[in-house]
């Protein structure tokens, strides 16, 4: 019997899932796939907890569709092999999957493609993870933008006249293949253990989103949505979740709109993966410095915040977003270090690592991204303290010394490190 197959990635959900909708309506049974990527896999720690979220998120899934007598197939191994094990296994007609956008995976799935159309098998893919994507929205020169503001206008004025569609997948479960349950791996047989790491749930109160622009800034308090994760792996709807944006808070929606911005940027511009935005602050002379770049991802410069930071990252793989920009500007300013290596270190750790966000965002504190802003905002990692956490609690939350001799003493101080970068800079960028 022919069958069409939807190969699940970064969209792990069986509701308003644009290309697992457009597979049910297709007219055959399909096959629900995920693959457990060995080539990803590979450059990961044993207890990375994004490996054991994804397993977690399948396994409810699994349980979902098996309710409606089908199930998901879970292989393991390079695409191109899992997929040459797929085509002579069953009678495919057709392959139904959503956009990728990073580089790696714009690259696989033109390997698969190929693949696949030799065997005269179609491979269809959708919008689902954004609003808007790659070129969809342009300047009154047909280019992309590269500044937020104009380009969230643009998005607003664009998302009011299409309106949001709806993908109601989850009502079609029963067009999935009828099969037994299949075998379903353990994290462990995926070269995995559990990382002990606790996941922030799928969703956020009214109340959050309603006084979001008020406490999103503060630390101390549980004031932004932790969505991140969600919204990295598909276990939430980006169109759900706007809907409720547009009817509780603007500047909510102004934060989902980076994430598109930044995903734009990483299509229309490849190159910021490896190199700056702006080329010309490649030509900044970095300091390597391995014992304060250790200080650094252990939370140990004697700057508060940045330390609280960091430690709330090692412990839970969240970091608050003001937070964020304070401990990457203090890496790429105050220590002079590329941002590439905290890019680096963020990826490791962070669960809600998305590479376009995380590129962006370390790139905005480096200045060599596409922010309008100058090369010489140098946040005040005290001052930015006594505004966001005048009472010290997110501190004396991840720092227990803080206040005893036992607290490290700063490894540098703010106005030499303040000088020195303007000086390195203004060098690099007269050249």
């Amino acid at each position: 019997m022919k069958i069409n197959i939807f190969w699940f990635r970064r969209d792990l959900r069986l509701n308003d899932n644009a290309g697992f909708h457009a597979a049910l309506q297709s007219g055959n049974p399909v096959l629900p796939v995920f693959i457990f990527d060995t080539e990803i896999l590979a450059s990961l720690q044993r207890k990375d907890a994004r490996v054991e979220f994804i397993h977690r998120s399948l396994q409810n899934m699994s349980r979902e569709l098996q309710k409606s007598g089908s199930d998901i197939l879970i292989k393991q191994g390079s695409p191109e092999a899992v997929w040459k094990e797929l085509t002579a296994t069953y009678d495919i007609e057709a392959v139904f999957t959503n956009h990728d956008y990073e580089p790696y995976a714009r690259e696989r799935d033109e390997a698969v493609s190929a693949f696949l159309s030799a065997k005269n098998i179609s491979f269809s893919t959708y919008k689902d993870v954004v609003i808007f994507e790659k070129q969809e929205i342009l300047n009154g020169s047909n280019l992309p933008y590269t500044v937020f503001t104009p380009y969230s206008r643009k998005w607003k004025a664009m998302l009011e006249e299409k309106g949001l569609p709806d993908y109601p997948s989850e009502t079609l479960l029963n067009q999935s293949c009828k099969t037994p349950p299949f075998s379903f791996p353990d994290l462990e047989s995926l070269g995995f253990s559990p990382s002990g790491l606790s996941f922030p749930e799928a969703k956020v109160t009214d109340t959050l989103l309603q006084k979001y622009n008020e406490t999103r800034d503060f630390p101390g308090i549980a004031g932004t949505s932790r969505l991140g994760l969600h919204l990295r792996f598909g276990t939430l709807s980006i169109r759900k979740l706007v809907a409720r944006a547009l009817e509780t808070n603007e500047i909510f929606l102004n934060e989902l709109i980076w994430r598109e911005f930044y995903m734009q940027i990483l299509w229309n511009f490849p190159h910021v993966v490896s190199q700056a935005f702006k080329p010309e602050y490649d030509k900044i002379q970095w300091v390597w410095d391995e014992t304060l770049f250790r200080k650094w991802c252990e939370g140990k410069t004697g700057y508060p915040l940045v330390d609280a930071g960091m430690r709330e990252l090692n412990a839970t793989g969240y970091m608050h977003n003001r937070v964020r920009m304070v401990v990457a500007s203090f890496l790429c300013k105050h220590l002079l270090m590329d941002w590439r290596l905290g890019e680096a270190y963020f990826a490791e750790k962070l669960l809600d690592f998305e590479l376009a966000s995380n590129n962006g965002g370390w790139q905005w504190a480096a200045g060599s991204g596409c922010d309008a802003a100058p090369y010489f905002r140098v946040f005040n990692p005290e001052l930015q303290m006594e505004k966001f956490d005048k009472q010290r609690k997110y501190i004396r939350k991840w720092i227990p010394e803080y206040g005893t001799p036992l607290y490290p003493r700063p490894v540098v101080e703010h106005v030499f490190a303040r000088n020195r970068c303007l000086e390195a800079y203004g060098i690099a960028l007269k050249k």
